[in-house]
Formats: C-alpha cells, sequence, structure tokens
C-alpha cells in the first residue's frame, strides 16, 4: 500500500513511513564495517587501521550531502504541499546543481591533499602510505557519496522511501561482494577496500538521478537568499 505524504498519519502509517529512512542511515553505515572486516581479517592491522583514520573524513565531507539533502527536501515538499510543482522543479535542479559542484570541489581539494590531511591525523611510515592509497581512492567517488545522501531525502520528498531504501541494499551490496572479489580474491589489500566502497557509492549516487530526472524539469532556477539560508540552517 502507497503512503502519500498527504496521507493522515497514525502510529502505525508514521512507523512504515519512516522504517525505511532508519534502514537507509543503517546501510549507510555499512560501507566502514565491511571495509573493516576484510581488510582486518585478509589484510592486516596497519591497512584496517589506515581505513579507520580516513574514513571519518570522508563522512565529515558526505555529511554536506545529508545538509543539503534535508534542508532541500523540506523546501522542495513544501513547494509541492503549494501546489507549485514546477517552482518545486526548479529548487530541486538548482540545490542538485549546487551539491554537485560543492562535492566535486571538496573531492578535488581532498584528493590533493591527502597526505597532508593523513599526516595531521598523525599518520606516518607505513600507516601513512595505507591512508594516501585508501584516502584518495575514496576522494575520487565522494561526489558520488555526497548525492547518495541527499537523495536519500529527496526521494522521501518524492513518497518514495522504499525505493530509496532498495537502491541503499543494492549500493551495500555491491559494496560486499567487490569487497570480496578484490580483497580474498584478487588480494588488491587496502586499495581494493577502498574500490569496492567507491563502487557501493557510485551505485547509490546515480541510480537516484534516473528516478528524479522523470520527476523534475531540471531547469535551473533561483533559490533566493530566504531559502538558500534555510538548507544550511
Amino acid at each position: 500500500m502507497n503512503i502519500q505524504l498527504s496521507d493522515h498519519f497514525t502510529y502505525r502509517r508514521l512507523i512504515r513511513f519512516t522504517i525505511s529512512t532508519v534502514l537507509m542511515l543503517i546501510c549507510t553505515s555499512m560501507y566502514s564495517i565491511v571495509d573493516g572486516l576484510f581488510v582486518s581479517n585478509y589484510v592486516g592491522k596497519m591497512p584496517f587501521a589506515a581505513t579507520n583514520l580516513i574514513w571519518p573524513v570522508s563522512m565529515g565531507i558526505a555529511a554536506i550531502g545529508f545538509m543539503l539533502g534535508t534542508g532541500g527536501s523540506a523546501i522542495v515538499a513544501k513547494t509541492l504541499g503549494e501546489g507549485k510543482k514546477e517552482k518545486a522543479n526548479q529548487y530541486f535542479s538548482m540545490i542538485l546543481y549546487f551539491g554537485i559542484i560543492v562535492s566535486v570541489i571538496f573531492s578535488v581539494i581532498c584528493f590533493i591533499f591527502t597526505p597532508q590531511i593523513a599526516r595531521m591525523l598523525k599518520a606516518d611510515g607505513e600507516l601513512l602510505e595505507h591512508c594516501i592509497v585508501y584516502g584518495r581512492i575514496l576522494f575520487a567517488t565522494q561526489t558520488a557519496f555526497i548525492l547518495q545522501n541527499m537523495f536519500q531525502s529527496f526521494l522521501v520528498a518524492a513518497e518514495e522511501p522504499v525505493l530509496s531504501l532498495k537502491i541503499n541494499i543494492a549500493a551495500g551490496l555491491t559494496n560486499v561482494v567487490f569487497d570480496y572479489l578484490f580483497i580474498a580474491v584478487f588480494e588488491w589489500g587496502v586499495a581494493g577496500a577502498a574500490i569496492a566502497t567507491g563502487m557501493g557509492q557510485i551505485v547509490g549516487g546515480i541510480a537516484p538521478f534516473f528516478f528524479l530526472r522523470k520527476e523534475a524539469a531540471m531547469g535551473c532556477g533561483s533559490l533566493g537568499e530566504r531559502n538558500c539560508i534555510k538548507i544550511f540552517f
């Protein structure tokens, strides 16, 4: 049974609508857990330490996606509720373009300065080498990870939380399968873990785009200063 935002929400309906969002967040958190399991069991302690050192940096940058998704979807949902679909499409498109630009900038900066970031986290010697390998591959796909976090909120606003959950499950399974192949079978070490994580993030960041593209006009509208402030705060 499809649940719409315009429906009257009983406790049962609210739980059914929100459970998908909760499970999405769990799937997103699985990236580091899966990488950690494979790296610690098949590669070693030092590469495992590198993944735990770099991953929080990646999550910190990915928080941009949560911020834009949460604030942006609130504005889009409010505008849709007012019956202004074309304006909502413009808002969505503008937020999406802004998110892509910001994420690319952060990805490039972090990719270039990965050694400096690792040293700031007190990595040196062999640990530093593993951090650079893992970090640069991870930061190369950071844009997809930010988009994945953005789309989670936008799909809920589009009344498709279950679709968002399915996409996140597919992304998580992609990570697990390729973690096994790249680490346990091909023995690519910490680089294999980063590539597998990146592939999962690409699935989670690109797949929703094809659905939302059908729903939005993809025109470049103007948010205005007041709405920009609402997105961030």
